[in-house]
C-alpha cells in the first residue's frame, strides 16, 4: 500500500469515526505507557528496598542505556549482550522491548533475532556438552519436556519450530532442554525461525513506547497524526498475525505431543 493510498483512506474517514479511532488509540498507548512506568517504578522500589541484592532487570536497563550511547557499534554490543543474557537466564523481554526503543522496529527485530538465535544455540551446546546432568535434573519431572524428547526423535525441525512459534515453554530453559534431546544442531538452529513473529511483535511495542516518549519534543515528526495511524494499524496487524500463528502452532504441537 503506497503512502498516497493511505492518505486517501485517511481522508475518507468521517470526523466522528476519526475521533473514536483516536480516542481508542490514545487509550491504548496510555495503557502501554502506564504499564512500562509501573514496571519501572516497581523495579526501582525493589532496588531501593534491597540495594545489595542481585537485580538482573536493573543490570539490563543500565546496559541498554550504555548501548544507546555507543552509536554505530551499539548493534554489535546489543547482540553480544543478548547472547550473554540468554545463556545466563536473564529476562530477554527487557532487551527485546528495549531494542525497539533504541533501534526501531525493523533493525531492532533483526538484532533481537540474531542475538536470540546465537544465544539459544550457545545454550543448546552448553546443555548438550557441559551441563547435561544439571539440565536433566531440572526437567526430570516435566511431562511436557518428556513428550518433546520423544517427538524430536521423529521430526526434530518441526517440533523445534512449533515450540518457537508457540511460546508455552520457558524460552531460556527450553534452549538447554533441547540440548539433551536427540535433535540435531542443524534442525535446532533452523527452528529458530519460529521466533520471528513474537520478536517482531514485542520489538514493535517497544518502538511505539519510544515514539510515545518523543511526543512534545523536538524529535516529534512533522506529520504525527498520519504516522500514528500507520503505527497503530501496524501494531494491530502484527498482534493479530502473531496470535493467529501462535494458536495454529499450539494446536499442531498438541497433536504432535
Amino acid at each position: 500500500m503506497t503512502k498516497l493510498t493511505i492518505i486517501q483512506i485517511f481522508k475518507s474517514i468521517d470526523a466522528r469515526n476519526l475521533q473514536k479511532f483516536f480516542s481508542l488509540s490514545v487509550l491504548t498507548l496510555l495503557i502501554l505507557a502506564i504499564a512500562f512506568s509501573f514496571n519501572t517504578e516497581s523495579a526501582l522500589a525493589q532496588e531501593s528496598a534491597n540495594p545489595n541484592s542481585f537485580n538482573p532487570q536493573a543490570i539490563l536497563r543500565e546496559a541498554l542505556q550504555w548501548i544507546d550511547s555507543l552509536g554505530a557499534v551499539g548493534a554489535l554490543a546489543f547482540i553480544a549482550l543478548y547472547i550473554i543474557a540468554t545463556v545466563a537466564f536473564f529476562p530477554g523481554s527487557i532487551l527485546t522491548l528495549g531494542s525497539g526503543v533504541i533501534f526501531g522496529a525493523v533493525w531492532g527485530s533483526l538484532y533481537v533475532f540474531i542475538g536470540a538465535t546465537l544465544g539459544a544455540t550457545a545454550a543448546f551446546l552448553v546443555g548438550r556438552y557441559l551441563a547435561r546432568g544439571w539440565v536433566a535434573r531440572k526437567i526430570a519431572d516435566n511431562k511436557k519436556f518428556a513428550a518433546i524428547d520423544k517427538a524430536v526423535g521423529k521430526e526434530g525441525l518441526k517440533i523445534v519450530l512449533l515450540t518457537r512459534l508457540s511460546p508455552i515453554f520457558p524460552f531460556n530453559l527450553l534452549n538447554y532442554a533441547f540440548g539433551i534431546t536427540g535433535v540435531s544442531l542443524q534442525d535446532y538452529f533452523l527452528g529458530s525461525l519460529g521466533m520471528i513473529p513474537g520478536t517482531i511483535m514485542y520489538v514493535y511495542i517497544g518502538s511505539l513506547a519510544g515514539n510515545l516518549a518523543m511526543i512534545g519534543t523536538e524529535a516529534q515528526p512533522t506529520n504525527p497524526t498520519l504516522q500514528w495511524v500507520i503505527r497503530i494499524l501496524g501494531l494491530i496487524a502484527t498482534v493479530a498475525v502473531t496470535v493467529y500463528v501462535t494458536r495454529i502452532a499450539r494446536k499442531a504441537l498438541e497433536e504432535e505431543l
